[in-house]
């Protein structure tokens, strides 16, 4: 298999087990969500957020490196991975440990505080999984990847199964998590054992490369987790557990579909690369231009099409306890909508090797947003928390196209905008006469989308937003 089947058979592979990922994953939240009701389930938002804000902290940004330190022409594999790991490790210990311990100290209920506690385990996992992921990526093996994952989720319905049927509770469904990080984790290590016997080495001199490297990544991944995490911390201390119950349930959901622009971003990152370094700027534009356009075809509609389904995916989902949160999900999804066009460009400056010069905007925005979190979230509770990351959302999108502007000299062109605006119109009219008593069934609303996709796209074709050549482009 040559290189360029091997790329695609990753890609695909990539795709397929992230589509499968995902829905078991909805399956795991949709039973914990009827199990726990409002209050339980933002106990359980709140653990994992606040867990969460920890271990993001504890990558360093090594997560993002691993794969270009590994392919470095000459360089010790096993050497930078074995030492990889073991700062990894360092760190997540050292982290995670954080949280547990100044949660004592915060006003919640004894079970998020043991909660925290349980969870901390989970996540020193998935920590040392994200290592291992980078040399499934060098090798172009993503495949062993996606079965460990899959294997992990389907670990994690079954335990979340079993918790609810012995009526274990909130700690019984924690517990599931970290089983299942951990096997996740064992599959992943003995599958990369095939490739290298990888240990721990504390190299403390290549330590100091690699933090060289990573910090200015781990700066910004900071400043991401104030204005991504604190929005549901600041919920859950000046509101009540319910509150932070249905502001999760539409994040969840948010959290699924932000997946498709960064996957599809990760996939035009190396062609803006190669063509940037090339100097092929007529190529680089041409491609950004395209990949605009794409999740602008995507942002659209989806926006549109929530407006109207939004009911039914929170009944579906989460059922029908949780119905207050269709109105936040209808406010989130422009925020989505935002991330679908930002992702883009943030990842055409990272093609362009100036990603430190973002470090001052996503201060800004995260002093800014959280400043906005403290003002609206007392006030306006969910909804305060939702506006406020329209507007980081905003900020960062309409930055990142300054700085492609200000680095490359380009700037999108909006002349598929309008077409996409009458195709999305056809889709919401189609949408708006569907029986509604049809798509509150998980097949009605299958065919429901299924349709209204096959109408948006069909429309967006006569009316040439796109031709075959995009496509090809595209593909």
């Amino acid at each position: 298999m040559n290189n360029q089947s091997k790329v695609l058979y990753n890609t695909a592979i990539q795709i397929i087990s992230k589509v499968i990922a995902t829905a078991l994953g909805l399956i795991a939240m949709a039973m914990m969500t009827r199990y726990l009701g409002t209050t339980g389930f933002g106990e359980y938002t709140t653990i994992v957020t606040y867990i969460s804000f920890f271990a993001i902290v504890a990558d360093l940004g090594l997560t993002l490196i691993t794969v270009q330190m590994i392919s470095v022409p000459g360089v010790s594999e096993k050497r930078v991975l074995d030492n990889l790991l073991a700062l990894r490790l360092i760190s997540a210990i050292f982290f995670l440990s954080l949280g547990p311990l100044s949660v004592l100290f915060l006003p919640y209920e004894n079970s998020i505080k043991v909660g925290v506690l349980i969870l901390s385990l989970s996540f020193i996992f998935i920590a040392l999984n994200q290592i291992l992921i980078g040399l499934f990526q060098k090798r172009l093996r993503m495949d062993k990847a996606a079965a460990a994952e899959i294997f992990g989720r389907l670990i994690l319905v079954l335990g979340v199964y079993v918790a609810i049927k012995n009526s274990f509770g909130l700690s019984g469904l924690l517990w599931a998590s970290v089983i299942a990080s951990f096997l996740n984790f064992a599959l992943q290590y003995l599958l990369a054992q095939k490739f290298i016997k990888i240990g721990l080495k504390f190299d403390f001199k290549l330590w100091q490369i690699i933090i060289k490297k990573s910090w200015p990544l781990a700066l910004i991944i900071v400043f991401n987790l104030i204005y991504l995490k604190t929005d549901t911390l600041i919920l859950s201390i000046v509101k009540t557990q319910e509150d932070v119950g249905i502001y999760g349930a539409a994040y969840k959901i948010i959290e699924v579909i932000v997946t498709i622009p960064f996957m599809f971003s990760g996939l035009i990152l190396p062609f803006l690369t190669v063509s940037w370094i090339k100097k092929d700027l007529k190529k680089f534009k041409v491609v950004l231009q395209k990949s605009y356009d794409f999740m602008l075809f995507l942002a659209l509609p989806m926006i549109i099409a929530i407006q109207i389904i939004a009911p039914q995916l929170i009944f579906l989902i989460a059922g029908e306890e949780f119905m207050p949160a269709t109105q936040v999900l209808k406010i989130l999804i422009l925020a989505a909508g935002l991330i679908f066009i930002g992702t883009i460009f943030s990842h055409a400056i990272i093609a362009v090797e100036k990603q430190k010069k973002l470090i001052p905007l996503y201060l800004f925005v995260s002093l800014t947003a959280l400043a906005g979190y403290l003002i609206f979230i007392p006030k306006y509770s969910y909804f305060g928390a939702a506006w406020t990351t329209i507007y980081s959302e905003a900020i960062i999108a309409l930055a990142s196209i300054f700085y492609v502007y200000k680095f490359t000299n380009f700037l999108p062109k909006n002349y598929s905008a309008l077409k996409a605006v009458f195709a999305s119109t056809i889709m919401a009219v189609f949408l708006f006469f569907f029986p509604q008593n049809f798509s509150f069934s998980w097949p009605g609303l299958i065919i429901e989308v299924i349709l209204a996709t096959l109408i948006y796209f069909l429309s967006l074709y006569l009316l040439k937003g796109f031709s075959k050549k995009d496509l090809n482009i595209i593909k």
